[in-house]
């Protein structure tokens, strides 16, 4: 069994928590908690490499990631 590392965003809003994997498209989720975000989108990346490997399709690794901030004026 191979062991994939990947990174995930967590974003407080008006009803809860967000969260995506940014490298696997369309992989979100949300939760009440940001615990239970964390273990749904822990869930969720699960199922979409899992779906991905039983496809024969690769399963897409980081070579970096970067987060960063960007302030505006309007």
């Amino acid at each position: 069994m191979e062991t994939y590392r990947f990174s995930v965003v967590i974003e407080k809003d008006a009803d809860g928590y967000f969260a995506f994997c940014p490298e696997l498209q369309g992989c979100y989720t949300q939760g009440s908690t940001y615990e239970e975000a964390l273990a749904n989108i822990r869930d969720a990346v699960q199922l979409h490499v899992t779906d991905r490997l039983a496809c024969g399709e690769d399963v897409p690794q980081p070579e970096s990631v970067s987060l960063t901030s960007v302030e505006v004026a309007a």
